[in-house]
Order: C-alpha cells, then structure tokens, then sequence
C-alpha cells in the first residue's frame, strides 16, 4: 500500500501536466494543419443606418414634379385617304386635314426658387405643350429653356412663387453601396418613393446618349420615372433618373441615372448661352488593345488610346498631335477604359483651357499640350 501511495503522486502529476499541455497545444493530437477562421466580434453593430428615410423624402419630394405634355401630331398622310370606298362616299381625293393628341407623362425636379426645371429631353422633346404639377397640387405651364439630346437634358421654367427647391450632392461623394432613393411618377400613379443602393458608377457605352457617365442604381425605376430625383439619405439630389434596362418593360432593378455634376454644368450652360458648350480638340481615336500594344513595344497590359484621326486645321492639329499617337493619360490621369471617360472630360472643357496629352511616339513618351476650342455642331 505504501508503493502504491509512493508511486501514485507522480502519476497523477504527470497526467494532470500532459492534460494542461494538450489544452494549450492541440495540434499535437492533429495530423492535419489547423484551419483558423476569424469570427467578427462586433457583428451586426458596426454600421447601422436610419430606420427611416422620411426625412429626406421630406425634404426633397416637394421639388420632385410630375410633368404632362400633349403633343398634336398631323395625320393629313393617313392611308384611309387612298381607300376607293373612302373616295366614293366622300367625293374627295384627299381626307380632311385631322389631328390627334398624343399625351405623355414623366417626372422633373425644381433645381432652384427661380423656377427652373430639370427633366429628360425625351420626355418633352416635340411636345407642343408641357405642365408641370407640383407636390402641393399646383400647376403652371412651362416654358422650354434649352435642351441638350447628346446628354438627354433639357431646361423648363414656370412662373410660380415660394417654390421648393432641392441641393446637390457632389458625384466624387458617391461610392457603391450607397442607399439612395428615387422619387418620380411611374405610370402615372403619383409620386413614388422607392429605395436602393448605387450599383455602379461611370456606366458607359451603353448606346443611351452620345455623353454618357450614368449612376447605375437597382432602386426601382419605372416608365413615368424618367427625370426625377436620385437622392442620398440627407435628401440631397445626386442624379436625374433616365433609363432602365428591362426586357419585361418594367423595373429588373438596374436603372441608370445622369449624375447631379453632368446636370448641373448642362444646366448652367443652357440657362446662361441657351446651348451646351463643349471643349473640343479634334482627334478620332479607337482603343489599345493587346496585340496592338505590343506592335507598338509596349506592353499587352498597357491601356491607351490610338489616336486614329485628326482634324485639319484642328487645336490637335496645330499642337503637333498625329495619327499613330498612342495617348497614354491625359492631364496625368491615365486612360484606364476605352476612351468614354476621356472624351467626357475632354468635353467638360471650356474653350481655352488647356490639356495635357500623355504619347507614346516612335518608341519615347512625351508630353503634348493641347488648347481647346469649342466643339463645332458639323462633327460628332
């Protein structure tokens, strides 16, 4: 009993130190490497947005309008006029001249107390007349400022006093995931607030307008909606609703948006010279790709801009730019796409402002500067 005793102490003892050991180093009982899985501590309570955007519908919707136009269309070449039974009853070789109303309906936004109105082009292009309707039941008929088809703007104003009006939000402000909401008339039902987040930014080549830099939202977006308000959760105007992308005819959750920058330069430029003006340096230019990059000794990475054309007696023209030119940035930034961005901001220049073109040129890069004039209304 006393061996026992004596030996049961270190027994115990080392059982309780392998135990302690095997608890603090695990992978000693493992053949297989330990798979590690970082688990968050603060789940669900890091981030928590508004329980409610009533708020910032409140105070952007009273700017937010419903427009109705009503356009008479001419139908003196109707073909009932060539219907021998037509001739017979009527004694006429022609039908009477005879008009029909087409009406259509879209949505605005107020930019300011002056009265001016922001909508889509085509939601009042060829219209004969145009209401605006107002939150607070209101109406007044609206005149046309100016319209811009390249960007799918146009300008109305309406005489009407203490007038709701909406701010601007910066578009370097938006990143994706945002929430924004859009606010507008689809289907002619009355004003519809829906929610969502920004999906993209920067949509181009998209075959919409000939500039184009949409917000790409899937906030529902619906026939009627065209040219009302993007807003962010503080009620700030971020873009102009345009256009959806659906093979249904309705909402598939991706909608395109005109950014509140693009909206507020065409705006100004309407309302000041009653047309857009455009810097312009007369290249035609197609993009780099990678067999053609490494025709040139560069890399099949590389990201440019063949500069296909040029303009004679055009400001690249008398700065030295030729066809072959690879441009490779322009005023530092380097062309990253296919060439979409470049001309937008090529366009977003006043007439004598200068840009630097970054080229590539018989195996060296250099430096170009080139002065812009304003775009002329024969070249596309």
């Amino acid at each position: 009993m006393r061996i026992l005793s004596f030996l049961g102490w270190p027994i115990i003892a080392g059982i309780l130190a392998a135990a302690l050991i095997l608890q603090l180093y695990p992978q000693l009982l493992q053949n297989s490497p330990r798979v590690e899985i970082r688990q968050a501590r603060n789940a669900g309570n890091s981030v928590q947005g508004p329980f409610s955007y009533a708020d910032a519908v409140d105070l952007a919707a009273p700017a937010v309008v419903n427009i109705y136009t009503r356009t008479l269309v001419d139908s003196e070449g109707n073909p009932i006029g060539n219907d021998p039974l037509y001739k017979h009853y009527f004694n006429s070789e022609t039908p009477p001249t005879q008009e029909r109303v087409h009406s259509s309906l879209g949505s605005g936004v107020i930019i300011n107390p002056q009265g001016y109105v922001v909508t889509n082009n085509h939601v009042i292009a060829g219209a004969d007349s145009i209401v605006v309707a107002l939150r607070d039941g209101r109406e007044a008929v609206a005149k046309t400022v100016g319209t811009d088809p390249e960007t799918d703007i146009a300008v109305l104003k309406i005489n009407l006093s203490d007038l709701p009006d909406i701010t601007l939000a910066p578009s370097e402000t938006l990143r994706v995931g945002d929430v924004v909401l859009a606010i507008g008339n689809p289907f002619g039902v009355g004003q519809t607030v829906t929610q969502g987040i920004i999906s993209a930014t920067d949509r181009n080549s998209l075959g919409l307008n000939t500039y184009e830099d949409f917000i790409q939202t899937d906030a529902a977006i619906n026939p009627g909606n065209s040219g009302g308000a993007l807003i962010d959760p503080n009620g700030n105007l971020v873009g102009i609703n345009t256009a959806i992308f659906s093979k249904s005819g309705g909402s598939e959750g991706i909608g395109f948006a005109i950014p509140a920058d693009l909206v507020k330069q065409v705006l100004e430029d309407l309302i000041e010279r009653g047309r857009v003006v455009r810097g312009w340096v007369g290249v035609e230019a197609q993009p780099l790709n990678p067999s053609l990059a490494e025709s040139f000794g560069l890399t099949a990475d590389q990201h440019g801009l063949i500069i296909a054309g040029i303009y004679r007696d055009s400001p690249a023209h008398a700065a030295g730019l030729q066809p072959g030119d690879i441009l490779l940035a322009l005023d530092d930034v380097p062309i990253t796409d296919d060439g979409h961005t470049t001309m937008n901001t090529i366009a977003r220049l006043k007439p004598g402002e200068k840009a630097r073109f970054t080229i590539f040129r018989d195996g060296t890069q250099q430096d170009v500067v080139v002065t812009t004039i304003e775009r002329p209304t024969n070249v596309n």
